[in-house]
C-alpha cells in the first residue's frame, strides 16, 4: 500500500505515525497550577536531545480547549518533572490522560502521593522508579500544526537504588512502559543482547 502524505488530514497523519512510530517512552509530566495544584499528564512523543548539559524534549499539541494546562505550566513556571512510571502503574498513566478541569489535580483524583523536589518547586511523585527535575529551555514549533517541541535541562535525578549500579540503569527491573497506537501499552518484553559496536570488518575476520 502507498500513501501520500499530501492525502492525509491532520487527524488520519496523527493516527498513522503513532502506528508506525512505536514503541514510544512516555514522560509523565508533574507541573504546578496556577492554584499551587500539582497537574499530572502523560506524553508519548517523547526523547533525550543532548547529554551535556542533560536535555529532554517532548511534543505537545493543543487540547480541545486549547493550550493543554502542563504547556501552560512551563511556560509559566519555568520547570517540569518527568516521571518515569513502571508497568504496575498503567491504569493510572492512562487515566490521567483524560482532559481534567485546569483546577483538578489528576494527581490526587488517582490517589498518587507527591514529594518535594530538590532543585525545583513543582513536587514529583513519590512511587515511581526515575523522576527528572527539569529547568525549561527552550520551545520550537514545527510542521502546520498546534504542536510544539519543548526541552528542559534536567538538573536532578531521582532513581530507586536497585535500579542504579556502575552509573546505568537496570531496564529491565525499571520495568518501563510504552505507547503504541490508540489507548494501547506495552511493556519491555525480551531484550536481545548483542556485543558491544567495534570497528568494522568481513564476516569472520578476527
Amino acid at each position: 500500500m502507498k500513501i501520500l502524505a499530501s492525502d492525509l488530514s491532520i487527524a488520519e497523519t496523527y493516527k498513522l505515525m503513532t502506528g508506525v512510530v512505536v514503541p514510544r517512552p512516555i514522560a509523565w509530566i508533574s507541573t504546578l497550577s496556577p492554584q499551587g495544584q500539582v497537574n499530572l499528564a502523560p506524553f508519548s512523543c517523547y526523547t533525550f536531545v543532548s547529554s551535556e548539559p542533560p536535555m529532554v524534549g517532548v511534543s505537545i499539541g493543543d487540547g480541545t480547549r486549547g493550550l493543554k494546562d502542563t504547556p501552560g505550566n512551563i511556560r509559566r513556571t519555568g520547570e517540569f518533572v518527568v516521571n518515569i512510571a513502571d508497568d504496575s502503574m498503567i491504569q493510572q498513566v492512562h487515566g490521567t490522560s483524560f482532559d481534567f478541569p485546569s483546577d483538578v489535580s489528576e494527581a490526587e483524583q488517582f490517589a498518587l502521593a507527591t514529594v518535594p523536589s530538590d532543585q525545583v518547586a513543582c513536587p514529583r511523585l513519590r512511587d515511581v522508579p526515575v523522576n527528572l527535575e527539569c529547568r525549561f529551555s527552550t520551545v520550537a514549533k514545527f510542521g502546520r500544526g498546534d504542536t510544539e517541541f519543548y526541552v528542559g535541562e534536567v538538573v536532578c535525578f531521582h532513581i530507586r537504588d536497585d535500579l542504579y549500579q556502575n552509573g546505568k540503569v537496570d531496564t529491565a527491573k525499571l520495568r518501563p512502559i510504552c505507547r503504541i497506537a490508540g489507548p494501547n501499552y506495552a511493556t519491555l518484553g525480551p531484550i536481545v543482547t548483542q556485543s558491544a559496536p567495534g570497528h568494522w570488518g568481513p564476516p569472520g575476520a578476527q
